[in-house]
C-alpha cells in the first residue's frame, strides 16, 4: 500500500463510536446544515418500510438529525412505494424527475436525478434492500461532514456475511473493484468497501460529479471525487455488519462488467470495443449464450442542468 494510502487509513477511518449522536446534534446545530437520506429502490417491499421507520423514529423524531426521507423508486413492480409512504417517507417515482431527459434503467441514474428533488446540504444514500438495519449506517456516515468541514465524502465500511461466513460478501469488490483501484488509483486502497451502498456527501461535491447510470456509480463516484477534492477529504466509517439480499453470480457478472467499463473510461476516455457481455445459461439444450449490454452512458454534474441551476436561484 501506498504511504499515502496508509497515512489515510490511520487518520480517516473511523468507528461510528468516535462520534457520540449529542457531538453530531451540536455540530448540526452550530452549521445549520441540513441533511437528506435517499433510499433508491426497484421492488425492495420487504425491507424499504423497515429501513424509513427506524431513521424516521431515531433521527427525526427522537433527535432532530435527519431533515427528509426520500425514496426514488425506479420503476417498481410490487407495493415498494405504498410500504414507503406508509413509513413515512416522500416517495418520488424516477420517471417523474426531470422529464425532459429519458431515464434509463440503473441505480446512478436514480442517484443522480434524487439531487433534484432533495433540498439538503448533505445528502446520504441508504440501499433499499438492508435488513436488520440500525440508524448507524446514517449517522456514522453523516458525522464526519457535520463535524471536519474538512471532509467532502464519507463511505460506510462493514463486515458483510455470506450464507453465514464472516466476510465473505462483497465478490465484486473483491474480484473486480479492489484490484482495478489498487493497480490503477493506489491513493484509493484503503478503501474497504469501495462498492458499497451507503455513502454520504455534501451537496456541493455531488452536483460537480458525473454519475455513471448503472452500478458504476460508487466506483466513478470515488475516482471522480479523489480527483476533485483529493484523498483527505474522504472518509469511511466502520458501522458494523451489512446484512441484505445477494445477487447471484450472472448478475454479479454484469455489475462487474459495468465497473469496469466505468474504471475504463477513466483511464483512457476511450471507447471499448463491444459494449456487451455474453453469459451462458444450462437449458435441456445444452448452455445457451445470454448477452447483456454494458451500461456505457453516464449524466453530466447536476451543476450543469438548466432545472437545477434554476432552483439554486429560487
Amino acid at each position: 500500500m501506498l504511504k499515502e494510502a496508509e497515512a489515510w487509513l490511520a487518520t480517516r477511518s473511523w468507528s461510528v463510536t468516535d462520534r457520540p449522536l449529542h457531538r453530531i446534534l451540536a455540530a448540526k446545530r452550530a452549521s445549520g446544515q441540513t441533511v437528506s437520506v435517499v433510499l433508491p429502490a426497484l421492488n425492495e417491499q420487504e425491507t424499504v418500510g423497515d429501513i424509513v421507520a427506524v431513521i424516521r423514529h431515531d433521527l427525526m423524531q427522537q433527535v432532530p438529525l435527519v431533515d427528509e426521507i426520500v425514496v426514488v423508486d425506479s420503476g417498481s413492480t410490487d407495493r415498494t412505494s405504498e410500504v414507503a409512504a406508509a413509513a413515512g417517507a416522500r416517495v418520488v417515482h424516477r420517471d417523474d424527475i426531470l422529464p425532459r431527459i429519458p431515464t434509463v434503467p440503473g441505480k446512478g441514474e436514480v442517484l443522480w436525478r434524487s439531487l433534484l428533488v432533495t433540498t439538503g446540504d448533505i445528502v446520504c444514500f441508504i440501499d433499499a434492500d438492508l435488513k436488520e438495519f440500525s440508524s448507524d449506517f446514517v449517522s456514522g456516515i453523516v458525522g464526519p461532514l457535520l463535524t471536519d468541514p474538512s471532509v467532502d465524502l464519507v463511505k460506510a465500511m462493514y463486515d458483510r456475511p455470506l450464507g453465514g461466513a464472516t466476510g465473505q460478501g462483497g465478490r465484486v469488490t473483491e474480484l473486480m473493484a479492489r484490484p482495478l483501484l489498487n493497480m490503477h488509483w493506489p491513493q484509493l486502497a484503503g478503501f474497504v468497501q469501495p462498492l458499497g451502498g451507503e455513502y454520504a456527501a455534501r451537496r456541493s461535491l455531488l452536483e460537480q460529479l458525473p454519475f455513471p447510470v448503472g452500478y458504476g456509480v460508487e466506483l466513478g463516484m470515488l475516482v471522480d471525487a479523489l480527483h476533485l477534492v483529493g484523498l483527505d477529504a474522504l472518509a469511511q466509517v466502520d458501522v458494523g455488519v451489512r446484512k441484505h439480499r445477494h445477487q447471484d453470480g450472472q448478475a454479479l457478472g454484469r455489475m462487474a462488467a459495468a465497473i469496469y467499463r466505468t474504471a475504463q473510461l477513466r483511464l483512457a476516455r476511450g471507447h471499448m470495443i463491444r459494449p456487451a457481455l455474453t453469459q451462458f445459461e444450462r437449458t435441456t439444450d445444452g448452455f445457451e449464450p445470454r448477452t447483456y449490454s454494458v451500461d456505457t452512458e453516464e449524466r453530466p454534474p447536476m451543476a450543469e442542468i438548466a432545472e437545477y441551476a434554476e432552483r439554486k436561484v429560487a
